[in-house]
């Protein structure tokens, strides 16, 4: 199967009554793994519900793995997997129950691969997942995921709440998971620090619009912060900021072309940034100076 990107979002548009998903745009290209961060209600969910045909969009265009997700539905549900944060297995099913299950539903189903998941993340077969702690249960669900051939993994908050070492476990599973070049892995979060060790590239939804999205490390180190007086602050060009904190003490000012405000503003210096920053201060854009 020949395409370039493994999503390709165009012009979707979503409404409810108190929020809109506004005709956004965003590719993630083909055996790369793309954060998807922004905060809580800022639309991350809806455009996964959208992408997985849960929801029926209002206009737009979704194409996964080079098809249509209405047209293909059912050839582009066999070919990928999608994690949330709530396990979505009844809780007095088994390990070994699950695989009987999940072979009925795919024709890939490779009971050894799931198996070999099992035994690394040390789950037990006999359990009810009910019995199971957060982190045994996302476990459990990468382990489902990564066992039918998935070429697109879609994952909705799903490191959330989890511990450090559990969290580290399940991203080197990710990085394991790209060395095939076919795959391919949305990760929403707004944990920035994974996104940060993994993602070869992120998108930035607020408020149901696309603030941002490209390579991860282009956006990190186009972006910076520069810490001033409240005196310099006035000098700074107001085009030139994404907003500003102000305190008694002086600002911090995030400004988004790093070279040119460099030559601009020779006399301050620019501090490096995180995509928790780029956040932060780009949340804040309409009110522009916060405190």
């Amino acid at each position: 199967m020949d395409f370039q990107n493994a999503v390709e979002i165009k012009d979707l548009t979503k409404k409810y009554d108190g929020f809109t998903l506004d005709n956004i745009s965003f590719n993630l290209p083909k055996g790369s793994i793309m954060g998807f961060i922004g905060q809580n209600g800022a639309g991350k969910t809806t455009t996964i519900r959208l992408m997985l045909n849960l929801i029926k969009k209002d206009s737009g265009s979704i194409k996964m793995l080079g098809m249509d997700n209405v047209k293909n539905e059912k050839e582009v549900k066999s070919l990928i997997s999608a994690v949330f944060d709530e396990l979505p297995f009844h809780e007095v099913l088994n390990a070994d129950q699950l695989s009987v299950i999940m072979a009925g539903l795919f024709d890939q189903w490779d009971k050894n691969t799931y198996f070999n998941y099992l035994d690394r993340f040390s789950l037990p077969r006999k359990k009810q997942f009910g019995d199971f702690s957060k982190g045994m249960k996302m476990k459990l669900q990468i382990a489902a995921a990564l066992s039918h051939g998935a070429r697109l993994l879609i994952m909705d908050e799903a490191t959330t709440g989890l511990d450090p070492v559990v969290r580290n476990e399940i991203l080197d599973i990710f990085l394991e998971y790209l060395q095939d070049e076919n795959n391919s892995i949305l990760l929403s979060s707004h944990i920035t620090t994974d996104l940060e060790k993994i993602a070869d590239s992120v998108t930035f939804i607020d408020k149901g619009n696309i603030l941002l999205s490209g390579n991860k490390d282009e956006i990190v180190e186009s972006h910076g912060v520069i810490k001033c007086t409240n005196s310099q602050y006035k000098d700074i060009d107001p085009n030139d900021i994404i907003s500003a904190r102000l305190t008694d003490f002086g600002a911090e000012v995030m400004i988004n072309n790093r070279q040119k405000s460099g030559k601009k503003y020779s006399g301050l210096t620019i501090d490096n940034t995180t995509l928790e920053e780029i956040m932060l201060f780009y949340v804040r854009r309409k009110t522009k100076e916060w405190k």
